[in-house]
């Protein structure tokens, strides 16, 4: 069988979910948390290991909460994204509290990743179909010419969004099933007749709920990673003194890809409906979401039992 990872990023601490660390919030009906979930649709669809991306002062909280667990079902990594973790020549400003974003998260996981991997986020649910989906891409994925191929998990953005507040989205553009850019499209709010963005200037943007969005659910190649560390280098080598909030972030590197003709991204649509905790409101309706699945039968009692 094709060595393939899941690769979580549980590095950050949600301010908008208030006290706690919101990865670690229990939501299942025995106090199983998000990526429980991620984990087991993922070892279902035939991956078969899992990284771990989380800053180093979490670290025994996570192993108690969840690491220690999953390593009794599966191979189990961690990779540690720290603000001073930067190139040769680099050094962080002193005033810089602010990580450095999903692509240097990504890029922590580089000496524990040499097999095809699936990189989520730790406090989305994305359902099975997606996992399936990424997998079957990776494990038949063959080299085709020069260009970088990897996927995405295209989710319908009405699928995506939140009772309790606004969300961000990347709203996909897509021709003949390949990504040719992707929006970051923020302050997106669920109405009555579907989905609307609100503007800087307070006019609202309607949104088609059936288009497709990027919720950071990306189909990588180890050969990725050489990408990544080269765009990284740049990214620092272009931050303005004084900017201290800047972020190197996953899809606008691949965005940049796109449109340079280097990287071809195959979408993959799923119609599962996503659901995560962006806001403390939003941890009851997670908790009942997962409540009728499991008396649905669509997951067992104890999900690695």
């Amino acid at each position: 069988m094709k060595k393939t990872a899941l690769v979580i990023m549980a590095a950050g601490i949600g301010a908008r979910f208030g006290n706690g660390i919101k990865q670690l919030a229990p939501v299942g009906p025995n106090g199983e948390i998000i990526m429980d979930y991620s984990i087991h649709d993922a070892l279902e669809a035939g991956f078969n290991k899992v990284v771990f991306i989380i800053r180093k002062d979490l670290e025994d909280e996570f192993r108690r909460v969840i690491g220690d667990r999953i390593e009794k079902v599966t191979e189990v990594a961690y990779a540690f994204q720290e603000l001073d973790d930067l190139p040769d020549g680099f050094q962080r400003p002193s005033e810089r509290t602010k990580p450095w974003g999903t692509g240097q998260a990504v890029l922590a996981a580089r000496k524990v990743l040499d097999e095809p991997f699936v990189v989520i986020n730790a406090d989305d649910y994305y359902g099975k179909e997606a996992y399936v989906k990424v997998h079957d891409y990776l494990v038949n994925a063959e080299d085709q010419d020069d260009k970088i191929h990897i996927c995405m998990a295209g989710f319908r953005l009405g699928n995506t969004l939140s009772d309790n507040g606004s969300v961000t989205r990347g709203i996909c553009h897509i021709e003949d099933g390949q990504l040719v850019g992707v929006t970051e499209t923020h302050d997106i709010f669920k109405t009555e007749g579907g989905a609307q963005a609100r503007n800087e200037d307070g006019t609202f943007t309607p949104l088609d709920v059936k288009c497709l969005v990027s919720m950071n659910m990306w189909g990588l190649t180890p050969a990725f990673m050489d990408t990544l560390e080269k765009g990284f280098l740049e990214f620092l080598g272009n931050i303005k003194p004084g900017d201290l909030k800047k972020e190197y972030l996953l899809p606008e590197l691949i965005d940049r890809l796109i449109k340079s003709g280097q990287a071809q991204v195959d979408v993959l649509e799923t119609k599962d409906e996503w659901f995560g905790v962006t806001y403390q409101e939003d941890k009851a309706s997670v908790a009942a979401a997962f409540s009728s699945l499991a008396e649905a039968g669509v997951y067992p009692e104890k999900l690695f039992g």
